[in-house]
């Protein structure tokens, strides 16, 4: 029986979604927007306590294994792949609202388009930290979607619904497993002799 994730461990997961769909949402388009004082203080508060929540969740989160709840032995190179993308999606969820604080303080100050040199940074850092925010969790969600499809039990233990009953026993899925596989062994071996010489 694989290791399932607790409950809180779900709950976490699963609530912060809408939050971060909602900071997407809601998100400043044109900084001139930030004269409004209302405005300003609002995504000030929101930005902190988005902070803190993903601060918070990655604390609690990383005595998890990367791939919890999978019954079957995954492969060393799978592993570090898997947790550096876990790794790179809570730098740029901290950097997100990170650099909107940033930018907002900068605002407050009285920097605006005219001294936009000063802004760049943390405006070009933002909007990177949101596009690979997307493609990251892009990744992640079809990660657990073809570790589904593979049965590996890393779905189930995160996820409420369409449980797996164990490893596929679909041919096609098998091999593409299989050269999977072969591609870790290749990068484990290409490490390992780097590591000799």
């Amino acid at each position: 029986m694989s290791v399932q994730h607790t409950l809180l461990a779900k709950i976490i997961h699963w609530t912060f979604i809408p939050l971060y769909v909602y900071g997407i949402i809601k998100q400043v388009n044109d900084i001139s927007e930030l004269e409004d004082s209302e405005l300003l203080i609002f995504e000030i508060i929101f930005a902190t306590f988005f902070l803190l929540i993903v601060i918070l969740r990655f604390t609690y989160m990383r005595r998890f294994k990367t791939i919890q709840g999978a019954g079957e032995h995954v492969h060393i190179i799978h592993y570090y792949f898997a947790r550096i993308v876990h790794r790179a999606m809570y730098a740029c969820l901290i950097l997100l609202p990170l650099t909107g604080l940033i930018i907002a303080g900068l605002y407050n100050q009285g920097y605006t388009d005219e001294e936009q040199i000063i802004l760049d940074i943390p405006l070009v850092l933002h909007a990177t930290a949101a596009d690979l925010s997307y493609a990251l969790i892009a990744l992640h969600i079809s990660a657990a979607i073809y570790s589904r499809i593979k049965g590996e039990g890393v779905w189930s233990s995160m996820v409420p619904m369409l449980k797996e009953s164990g490893p596929t026993d679909n041919e096609i899925v098998k091999k593409i497993a299989g050269f999977e596989n072969k591609i870790y062994d290749k990068i484990s071996n290409l490490i390992s002799s780097k590591e000799s010489n």
